[in-house]
């Protein structure tokens, strides 16, 4: 694939470019637009896919994605991520409007700058220079999506599916996502636990304190059934190398994956009186696990448990679930350790590879191809003043011009 003539792209003009578009989620409000321009000046082919469910409102908005190419021979490296940001919370709070793109003592202020359209632009430079310097074996790719921040339901998720369907091949990807935890490089994210969201209600029967034996108190119900889910170890991390070693005394390099947790995240009962026995409870959980489980497999233990509490107390116990996404391991390889190497070689730094933090779109690209997460340093992420030192961007452009290097001389040969 030979390289035309075009120009090679500042990444810190183009992620103040990007950062001036308040694209806070679901809204888009041309981000997609300065991208494509930029990405079809580099000789790549476009295609804006849309996505939007019955309502088209709420969880079901319209949702603008990109899915860009340049070539069509294999292999095809892909670099994935997100341009929708959080809200900016009291913009009164930030030293300077967040959607300015400021530059102030060698630092960017802006949402976004660091999660993610910092990365977005490192990436975008470096695919420039790479291009520069001469061809390219394989294919180059961009899969970016405007609901990161939000539900999830019609970006990653679906432009997965859809290229799938299609017979798409993609051999690798890196997501931009800002891993980097107190210097640029420290750490690859190679995995990511699975979350799980369940409500639960039990339903009683209303009644007057002085006379329990009229109504049916909801309330212990719950109390008891929460206790029981949350007295229960889930597991000890994954995978374990030794079950007779003591969690407290395992080295966290033995475990990929740490402990999975349940955690109660509400219970409500809303009864303002003081001599009125509830008529029904509700609770909210939820669950990050590691490939010890399944998102189904968690949700028939929740039915089990839920449907002994509800014999033994003769209350009617009803869940509704949610599985945002199950865990996910890239084992250690030719993909992950020519990243390690090229971030070495960059910053002098060898990256630990880690499976810590929440989700990300990483958990729909793995049904694809191997993919790891390489990205800024995230100490500012969705706060005030979200901000990322000009040198950082710089820096990352290097370090991404050496991954594309790398990953493709590997998936090539």
């Amino acid at each position: 694939m030979s390289a035309p003539s075009h120009p090679v792209i500042d990444p810190v003009e183009l992620t103040r470019d990007l950062i001036r578009i308040p694209s806070v989620t679901p809204a888009d409000e041309g981000a997609m637009d300065v991208l494509e321009r930029t990405l079809t000046g580099l000789g790549f082919t476009c295609r804006r896919m849309v996505f939007a469910g019955p309502s088209g409102v709420g969880p079901d908005a319209r949702i603008e994605n990109l899915y860009a190419r340049r070539g069509t021979a294999s292999p095809n490296l892909c670099f994935a991520g997100h341009t929708d940001v959080v809200p900016t919370g009291r913009v009164e709070a930030w030293s300077s409007d967040p959607f300015a793109a400021e530059v102030k003592d060698g630092v960017l202020y802006g949402r976004g700058a660091v999660d993610m359209k910092g990365g977005i632009a490192a990436w975008t430079a470096a695919v420039s220079r790479v291009l520069a310097s001469g061809d390219v074996p394989g294919s180059l790719s961009f899969l970016i999506t405007g609901d990161e921040e939000g539900p999830a339901l019609h970006g990653t998720k679906r432009v997965v599916e859809a290229l799938m369907a299609e017979g798409e091949v993609i051999d690798a990807c890196v997501v931009g996502e800002p891993s980097s935890q107190q210097a640029l490089g420290d750490m690859i994210k190679v995995g990511r636990r699975g979350s799980l969201n369940s409500w639960i209600t039990v339903h009683g029967k209303q009644g007057h304190v002085a006379y329990p034996d009229r109504a049916a108190n909801p309330a212990p119900v719950m109390a008891r059934l929460l206790a029981r889910l949350a007295d229960h170890e889930l597991d000890q991390g994954y995978p374990l190398l030794d079950a007779n070693v003591p969690l407290a005394e395992r080295d966290c390099l033995s475990v990929a994956f740490q402990p999975s947790n349940l955690e109660i995240t509400t219970i409500d009962i809303g009864n303002p009186a003081t001599n009125i026995i509830p008529s029904e409870a509700k609770a909210r959980l939820n669950i990050r696990f590691n490939p010890t489980h399944t998102g189904d497999d968690l949700i028939a233990w929740l039915n089990s448990v839920a449907g002994e509490a509800q014999a033994e107390s003769g209350l009617r116990i009803e869940l509704e679930h949610l599985c945002s996404g199950n865990a996910f391991l890239t084992p250690a390889g030719d993909f992950v350790t020519a990243v390690q190497e090229a971030v070495e070689a960059e910053t002098g730094r060898r990256p630990v590879a880690s499976t810590t933090g929440g989700t990300s779109d990483a958990r729909f690209i793995r049904a694809m191809c191997p993919v790891l997460e390489l990205g800024l340093v995230g100490q500012t992420m969705h706060q005030v003043d979200e901000r990322v030192p000009v040198a950082e961007l710089e820096a990352l452009t290097g370090v991404y011009e050496r991954v594309i290097a790398a990953v493709m001389a590997r998936l090539a040969s």
